[in-house]
C-alpha cells in the first residue's frame, strides 16, 4: 500500500509535533518492510531529507500552517499522489480531503488556552471548524494520551472506539553524560547556586509566571538559596515573564536562557536540583520525562495528562493554580533526601518505558487495520 505522512513540522530545532514526525518516519523504517511511503516536507526540509530506505520517497509540500494554501495547494498535491492512506501529524489537514486518513491529536490546547496565539475571532472560528471537520472525517485519530482522547469525546463527541491512544517515545539520548564541562556549563549561564530547572515554550498555559511566584516564595524563605533557569526561546507576546522577574527583583536569582543546544540543555537537566513542570495543561509533556532520565527528581502540576504521564509515585504534584502548594512541593523536592532518592529511582525506570519504537509499531498497526478494511 501507498501510505502519505505529513511531514511539514519535519526539520531542525524540532517542537514536539517535529520530533514525534521524525521518530516516526525513521522508526517505520525499520519496522515496516510492506508498505511504501510518501513523506509531504516543506522547502528547508524538503532539501535536506534523505529518504531512510527505497520505499520512502519525499514530495515538496511548502504550505504553511493554518494557510489558505494548506487547504487548496496542498489538497492539489495530496489528491495528485493517489495514496491508500494519508497520516496527518497534527490537525491542521486540508477539510475537503476524502480519502482515507488517519490524525494524531497532541493535545487540545487552543480548545482551552487559546491565549495570545489565535486573538482574532475569524482565527478561532477556522480552529474549531477544522478541528471538527478534521476528526470527523478521520478513519483514526491518534491521541497521545487518554486525557488528550477524554478531551476529544467531552467536546467533539467522538467514539471511544474511533481514538486510539499511542503514548509518544523520548529520546535515550537523555540518559547518557553530557559532553558539556559542568564547570563551563556553570560559567556560561552564572549558576552559583543549586537551580530549579523549567524548559519550555513560553505560553500562558505554562504558567511559568506562577512558577516565579512560587520561587520567589522558597528562596525568600531559604534566604536566597536557589537559582532558577528558564530556557525557551523569548516570546515578545509574553512580556509579563521578564516583567515579573524584574517586579520581584529575582534578576540574579532568574536566568533566561533563551534556546540552547541538546548537549546544553542535557547538561542543564543532569547538573539541576530538580526540574518544575507548572503548566495548567499538557496532551502529553516531555520534560518531566527527559528530566527522570537525566537523573533529577520532578515537581509536576496534577492536571491534564500530566500525572498520567508522569505515573503516580515518580513526581511531587501541585495544584498548579495554588502558588503555596507549588513552593511546597518545590521545596519537598530540595530537601527531602530520601524522597529525592526514591523519586531518581523510581521516575528513571519510568520513563524507560516510554519508546519511539514502540509508538511507531502501535501506529503501523492501525495503519494495517484500517488498510485490511479498505
Amino acid at each position: 500500500m501507498r501510505i502519505g505522512i505529513d511531514a511539514r513540522m519535519y526539520g531542525s530545532g524540532f517542537t514536539g509535533i517535529g520530533r514525534y514526525t521524525y521518530e516516526l518516519i525513521h522508526n517505520l523504517a525499520q519496522l515496516d518492510r510492506s508498505n511504501d511511503y510518501v513523506i509531504f516536507l516543506r522547502k528547508e526540509a524538503f532539501d535536506g531529507f534523505v529518504p531512510p530506505s527505497p520505499r520512502f520517497q519525499k514530495v515538496l509540500a511548502d504550505f504553511p500552517h493554518y494557510s489558505l494554501a494548506e487547504q487548496t495547494r496542498f489538497l492539489s498535491v495530496l489528491n495528485r499522489e493517489h495514496l491508500d492512506l494519508m497520516h496527518f501529524c497534527h490537525f491542521n489537514a486540508p477539510v475537503l480531503y476524502r480519502h482515507p486518513f488517519v490524525v494524531t491529536l497532541h493535545d487540545l490546547t487552543l480548545s482551552f488556552f487559546p491565549g495570545k496565539k489565535m486573538t482574532h475571532w475569524i482565527q478561532r472560528v477556522a480552529y474549531h471548524i477544522v478541528l471538527r471537520l478534521v476528526t470527523r472525517h478521520a478513519q483514526q485519530i491518534i491521541a497521545v494520551s487518554g486525557h488528550t482522547k477524554k478531551d476529544l469525546q467531552t467536546l467533539l463527541g467522538i467514539p471511544d472506539e474511533k481514538v486510539t491512544v499511542i503514548f509518544n517515545g523520548v529520546n535515550p539520548d537523555f540518559s547518557t553524560p553530557s559532553s558539556v564541562d559542568p564547570k563551563a556549563l556553570r560559567t556560561q549561564f552564572g549558576l552559583a547556586k543549586p537551580y530549579f530547572l523549567y524548559t519550555g515554550v513560553w505560553r500562558d498555559h505554562k504558567n511559568i509566571v506562577g512558577l516565579l511566584k512560587a520561587f520567589d516564595a522558597l528562596n525568600r524563605e531559604s534566604d536566597h538559596h536557589y537559582q532558577l533557569v528558564i530556557t525557551g526561546r523569548p516570546n515578545p507576546n509574553y512580556p509579563e515573564i521578564p516583567e515579573t522577574v524584574k517586579a520581584l527583583r529575582l534578576e540574579n536569582e532568574v536566568r533566561l536562557t533563551g534556546l540552547v543546544g541538546d548537549e546544553e540543555l542535557k547538561a542543564l537537566y543532569q547538573q539541576a536540583l530538580a526540574y518544575v513542570f507548572p503548566s495548567f495543561y499538557e496532551g502529553f509533556g516531555f520534560p518531566p520525562l527527559e528530566a527522570m532520565l537525566c537523573g533529577i527528581p520532578v515537581a509536576a502540576s496534577n492536571t491534564s495528562s500530566i500525572p498520567e504521564i508522569c505515573g503516580q509515585g515518580n513526581a511531587v504534584f501541585f495544584d498548579p493554580y495554588d502558588i503555596e502548594a507549588m513552593t511546597t512541593a518545590m521545596r519537598t523536592v530540595a530537601t527531602d533526601q530520601a524522597l529525592r532518592k526514591d523519586l531518581v529511582e523510581r521516575g528513571f525506570k519510568h520513563a524507560l518505558r516510554f519508546k519511539w519504537e514502540a509508538m511507531a509499531s502501535s501506529v503501523l498497526d492501525v495503519y494495517n487495520g484500517i488498510l485490511k478494511g479498505i
